[in-house]
């Protein structure tokens, strides 16, 4: 039996309720209120009693709250916990646009990747989670914008671990999240994030799927990125961006090439005149990330925040040799917004 009616397919849980012996045309309308979000009933299709009874037993919700932080910018960063008690980051960021907002999801509890400067990192990897534990966060932002009056427009596959490295269950869950007869969604409005599994990236390519793709580089020579990002001594950012242009290829959208800035560490002009080079050829966009510092890091190194003047000297000289680039707006650095950083503080105990 699925955990979680995320778990489901239409026709599946049609399946089921008929086996129950309700109308099978429940199937699709409970789905879809639950996808959207709405915990009302539609008007005109409530449900029998007895079966509303028997889907809240067969199907708890996989994932509980466990602490929300909302920052001063409207982030909200959402402490969701497992059926095992394990837990997971998801975040709500409110758009420009009064109406909208984007949401981020985890694919893993903890992560392997030991990106030098994240926080995840610093706890590890413990488990993937399953497609239903995907969409659960899903389903949780989509409420929380909900209650401030946004719709949730797009979301990122960015959070806690590494989406290629639990592919099968991200590509499971981003299907019932597109599909209109479930998250409805859109499959443009969804983008899976990578530090550059490049089988992954390859895999990714070969589904097909109208979604886009964001490298995370960090670093424009194979032996700084090493040091910053481990992997990347197992992949060479020349078989990365080749990757990368096969997607892009098959798509016709630019991939985004994410790159945080950190203080004198990558953010010199000789960084951005390498990292322009590389990217010369390619229509990718490079999203500048301004770094939420998360205190001492597996390797001992305190890294800090590039100053203003650093990074718009480094967004311009990426501009002066045509790069697209742009600064991420830097979100909710006063509620442990960086990644990993409020599950950390709960495993510590001091939230």
């Amino acid at each position: 039996m699925p955990a979680t009616l995320a778990d489901l397919e239409p026709d599946e849980l049609a399946r089921l309720v008929a086996d129950w012996g309700f109308p099978a045309s429940h199937a699709e309308r409970t789905l879809r209120r639950w996808y959207s979000g709405c915990e009302t009933e539609d008007r005109g299709h409530r449900m029998p009693a007895a079966l509303e009874a028997r889907m809240a037993r067969e199907f708890p919700s996989a994932v509980a709250p466990l602490r929300v932080q909302t920052g001063a910018d409207g982030t909200a960063k959402l402490l969701l916990s497992m059926g095992d008690g394990r837990t997971v980051e998801s975040v709500l960021m409110p758009d420009y646009r009064p109406d909208r907002a984007a949401g981020c999801v985890s694919t893993q509890v903890g992560c392997a990747m030991a990106c030098d400067f994240c926080a995840t990192a610093k706890s590890g990897f413990e488990r993937n989670l399953s497609a239903g534990e995907i969409v659960e966060q899903f389903v949780a932002l989509r409420r929380a914008a909900q209650t401030i009056g946004r719709r949730l427009q797009t979301l990122v596959f960015m959070g806690m671990g590494e989406p290629m490295l639990n592919l099968d269950a991200v590509l499971t869950a981003v299907r019932r999240i597109a599909d209109n007869r479930l998250g409805g969604l859109g499959w443009r409005q969804i983008t899976v994030s990578t530090v550059g599994i490049v089988d992954g990236i390859h895999r990714l390519t070969d589904t097909g799927l109208n979604l886009n793709l964001a490298v995370s580089l960090h670093a424009p020579n194979d032996e700084l990125r090493s040091r910053l990002l481990p992997m990347g001594r197992r992949h060479p950012i020349a078989e990365v961006l080749a990757a990368a242009d096969r997607f892009q290829a098959s798509r016709g959208r630019p991939v985004t090439i994410q790159y945080c800035l950190l203080d004198g560490i990558n953010d010199q002009p000789d960084h951005a005149e390498q990292l322009a080079r590389l990217l010369t050829g390619r229509r990718m966009h490079v999203n500048l990330l301004r770094y939420n510092p998360t205190g001492t890091s597996l390797r001992g190194v305190d890294y800090r925040t590039s100053p203003e003047a650093v990074a718009e000297r480094f967004a311009g000289v990426l501009q002066q040799h045509g790069t697209v680039a742009h600064f991420r707006r830097s979100r909710g650095p006063d509620i442990d917004a960086a990644c990993g950083q409020l599950r950390r503080r709960q495993l510590s105990g001091t939230v």
